[in-house]
């Protein structure tokens, strides 16, 4: 094979194997199989004071975009919120998660009405995506709770206003994450007499 011909191979092929090296990198950074996660999942309030590192906050992002939406609209916004003062401000507006001013970040997950074309589905949507993040999170070796905003209005407007969110985006919840400081054991919530077979 002539020498051009080949160097033509080898260009055209590069780009498939910088993405595929990128992705076997990111799966390498779970510590963790999809069955293993999702099983020993928990709701984690108290951490630590490791910082989180940029790098595993945008692979959370990552995996939580990757969740399905209605006609593949994806109407989900995030705020990142770092600053100590403003975590602190959480436990005024939900006092359930009052914990979220000790911990290093929260992510905010919103629906964005702009983004929502069919009818009303953002909910479903943002909330299949807040659970990929929680899994990633506990993957990656980090902690995490999802604290409720939407439905209560109070919130929803409290969460907008300390955020500085358009009037069309609609805070759906806050996850709280950081290293966990503790690990809550693994329960198994399987409950064969809430499946039902063919009818009620």
């Amino acid at each position: 094979m002539p020498r051009r011909r080949i160097l033509g191979l080898l260009a055209a092929a590069a780009p498939a194997v910088l993405l595929a090296s990128r992705a076997g990198a990111q799966d390498k950074a779970a510590t963790m199989d999809a069955i293993a996660a999702i099983k020993t999942r928990r709701s984690v309030r108290t951490y630590t004071d490791a910082p989180v590192s940029d790098v595993l906050v945008e692979e959370v992002l990552r995996c939580g975009m990757q969740a399905p939406s209605a006609c593949n609209e994806q109407p989900w916004q995030f705020v990142v919120v770092r600053d100590k003062a403003t975590l602190a401000k959480v436990g005024g507006i939900n006092p359930y998660a009052a914990y979220a001013k000790n911990a290093p970040l929260a992510i905010l997950v919103a629906g964005d009405f702009g983004l929502d074309k069919c009818g009303g589905y953002w909910i479903e949507d943002t909330s299949a995506c807040a659970e990929n993040m929680l899994l990633a999170a506990h993957a990656l070796g980090l902690g995490a709770v999802w604290t409720g905003i939407y439905p209560l209005p109070e919130r929803v407007e409290a969460f907008r206003a300390l955020l500085g969110m358009p009037e069309n985006v609609t805070p759906m919840a806050l996850l709280v994450m950081g290293y966990p400081a503790g690990q809550p054991a693994p329960q198994d919530r399987f409950r064969p007499e809430r499946i039902h077979r063919e009818k009620w």
